[in-house]
């Protein structure tokens, strides 16, 4: 394999345990060159195994994986020559200015010596970091660090990109912010590898999207595809209070192939959706039952997700979920 590959990614039954936990159990996938492949997976997945691996963080147990044809174990140091990574966590010096530390990178990357300032203050610019490029990082906030750190991954213009959950921490300009940079990116060639919490990211920017739980690939295709895995119209009601929805709840279950309860809102998954909708209403007004709120709409993403997984993508966040990632297993 060489650099000429069509293939930017490729992985072979990679595994990976810590004692008992199984992170990753022999896992497959290929990224084409110059697109964007979504980790999408519930707490503990092995997502973040897979991208530690794959950046040559850790060692797997098994399995081989490749980067632009290049072994991850046996050439790490060309891997690493030719990938940015941007983790769950800024990975930035807090004791330099924002401009030092992308300069830094510069350096450390090998980036000619009289390209790395203007690079530096490019970057700087696209994050709106100008005019704080001369603050000691430790003075930025926790989206200014986020933005800083995503900059850093890209100084030396990789040829592949891993991106673990990179919008952790940004407002919503900042995140579409960032899927303009990454659209920017792969239409100049670049190659991403996305894991995100967030369905909607992966949504709009994924190609393709694998599907990790326990370690395990369950699902793999392009978002239409997994969306039409769901084969069904959703109907979402909300009633007056949670009683009336554990009461709507078995009711509801007869209509569709899939039902479920958040609370006080009601999910159902139904074939035909506008003509079981008029059955459903009946059905509510016998048992006197009156939705407060009706919607109808098209599976989504997170639909699909849970689907495949039985959980909600919201369950994967949070304090426990980044405990989890934090140790390589999420």
């Amino acid at each position: 394999m060489n650099d000429t590959t069509d293939t930017a990614i490729v992985v072979e039954g990679l595994t990976k345990r810590y004692g008992a936990l199984v992170a990753l159990d022999g896992i497959s996938f290929r990224v084409p060159a110059g697109t964007v492949l979504g980790l999408l997976g519930p707490n503990g997945a092995g997502k973040t195994t897979a991208v530690r691996v794959l950046t040559t963080i850790i060692r797997p147990d098994g399995g081989r994986a490749w980067v632009l044809g290049h072994d991850v174990v046996r050439e790490a140091a060309s891997v690493r020559y030719r990938i940015g990574l941007a983790g769950q966590y800024a990975a930035v010096d807090g004791n330099l200015t924002g401009r030092e530390n992308l300069r830094l990178i510069g350096r450390l990357t090998h980036i000619p010596r009289q390209q790395i300032a203007a690079r530096a203050d490019a970057l700087l610019q696209r994050f709106e970091l100008a005019e704080a490029a001369d603050r000691v990082v430790r003075t930025y906030s926790g989206g200014m660090r986020r933005r800083l750190d995503l900059a850093a991954a890209l100084v030396h213009q990789p040829p592949v990109l891993f991106l673990d959950e990179p919008t952790t921490g940004l407002d919503p300009h900042g995140r579409l912010e960032l899927w303009d940079i990454v659209r920017e990116l792969v239409a100049d060639g670049t190659t991403v590898l996305l894991t995100t919490q967030y369905l909607d990211e992966a949504d709009r920017l994924a190609h393709r999207i694998v599907v990790v739980d326990r370690g395990q690939i369950i699902a793999e295709g392009s978002p239409a595809e997994l969306k039409a895995r769901v084969g069904s119209t959703v109907i979402e009601l909300e009633l007056h209070d949670e009683a009336e929805a554990l009461r709507a709840e078995p009711l509801l279950a007869s209509f569709g192939a899939g039902c479920g309860r958040d609370g006080r809102t009601i999910c159902i998954k139904l074939q035909d959706g506008t003509r079981a909708l008029v059955d459903v209403l009946r059905a509510l007004d016998a048992a006197h039952l009156v939705p407060v709120t009706l919607a109808v709409r098209e599976p989504s993403l997170d639909d699909a997700f849970l689907t495949l997984t039985g959980r909600h993508a919201e369950s994967a966040s949070g304090p426990a979920r980044e405990a989890v990632g934090a140790r390589g297993s999420g």
